[in-house]
């Protein structure tokens, strides 16, 4: 079994070697994201296994199927990146769908910590000799009303941290889950009601840009954004806008919807190109970290587990029980149109 990595860094190394141990699979390490430009590489692999910015269009996914590449096995939950229209009946997708809800969830709340008492200010003005607070006053969480997009894992667990703080919840999901202890309101309220909105939603059509001028206008001028989720959830043009306007109170992000050709990289000695990234930055009341949330060393481990286990299931032929289903656009295990059956194994498209 040979396995083609993209984009990879040290720490996708140590987590997949050690993982590894247990197959004893060949892999192929490239620091280069995973494009039209660069898929040749994967000549003579049996899997590719990109990120989340990789750029995985109908011409690479051709490409790939062309040289005899059997799956695209993704090591993130997300694949909005993905053309899965294009890899329909070529190439299987496949995901790992769960990790640490809690890596995710609890760097949300560390950014909001942050902004909100100015934790990131306050560092660089001590470590200056400067002990003044003025320009550092927060408030409390305690009582505020949290607006939460998206109740999956990583929202509900989003959702207790929020309690344990003595937070109320609104929340806003189209598939509600089911006997959940917070309250389920319209889109807009929870726009015009958020002391605190964090997304936790997947990137789908019917999502992206859902944080616009139209919805910023709703908002209270006290409440902040954070952002832990994918970028283009936000509409960066309206947001910066906002900002200026003093519309909302600042924002916290761990994603940007450009950030496929920034995040991940050294930039300290370069000119960001990126003026919408660079006009982010230059706020006071922002503050961006590089795709981080899901950073901690037990989601690294899971997704290496799980990335591993979903090479071995097409490697032997089995069940894949992480594969994206296109069908139905949701995971094959619970995809009422075939009955125990790989989605792409079907040779009807639809």
């Amino acid at each position: 079994m040979k396995i083609c990595v993209f984009d990879a860094k040290t720490y996708d190394k140590q987590y997949f070697d050690e993982e590894n141990k247990n197959y004893r699979y060949k892999i192929k390490y490239h620091e280069a994201k995973l494009s039209a430009d660069t898929a040749m590489l994967a000549k003579g692999y049996d899997i590719v296994c990109p990120f989340v910015n990789d750029d995985i269009n109908a011409e690479v996914i051709e490409t790939l199927h062309q040289l005899g590449v059997k799956a695209i096995a993704m090591r993130c939950a997300g694949y909005n990146n993905v053309d899965v229209r294009a890899a329909f009946n070529k190439l299987p997708i496949l995901r790992v769908p769960r990790y640490s809800p809690y890596a995710v969830a609890e760097h949300a709340m560390a950014l909001l910590l942050t902004l909100n008492r100015r934790i990131h200010r306050a560092y660089i003005r001590t470590r200056d000799s400067n002990f003044a607070l003025t320009g550092l006053l927060g408030f409390d969480l305690h009582g505020k009303t949290a607006g939460v997009i998206g109740t999956g894992q990583i929202g509900r667990v989003f959702i207790d941290i929020c309690k344990g703080f003595g937070m109320n919840v609104l929340a806003y999901d189209p598939f509600p889950a089911k006997n959940s202890n917070f309250e389920y309101v319209q889109i807009d309220e929870i726009f015009k009601e958020s002391d605190i909105l964090s997304l936790h939603c997947p990137l789908t059509p019917q999502t992206h840009h859902i944080v616009n001028e139209e919805r910023l206008q709703m908002m209270k001028p006290s409440a902040i954004i954070v952002n832990t989720s994918r970028g283009a959830l936000i509409n960066s043009a309206d947001l910066i806008e906002a900002l200026k306007a003093n519309t909302i109170a600042g924002a916290a992000l761990d994603v940007y919807e450009e950030e496929s050709d920034v995040f991940f990289e050294d930039f300290s000695d370069k000119v960001i190109q990126d003026d919408r990234l660079s006009r982010l930055l230059s706020f006071n009341n922002v503050i961006i970290t590089s795709h981080q949330a899901f950073f901690t060393r037990e989601a690294l481990q899971k997704i290496a587990q799980v990335t591993f286990e979903n090479f071995r299931q097409v490697k032997d032929g089995e069940y894949l029980q992480n594969e994206v289903c296109y069908r139905c656009g949701t995971d094959s295990n619970v995809c009422h149109k075939r009955d125990g059956k790989n989605c792409f194994d079907s040779k009807t498209a639809v």
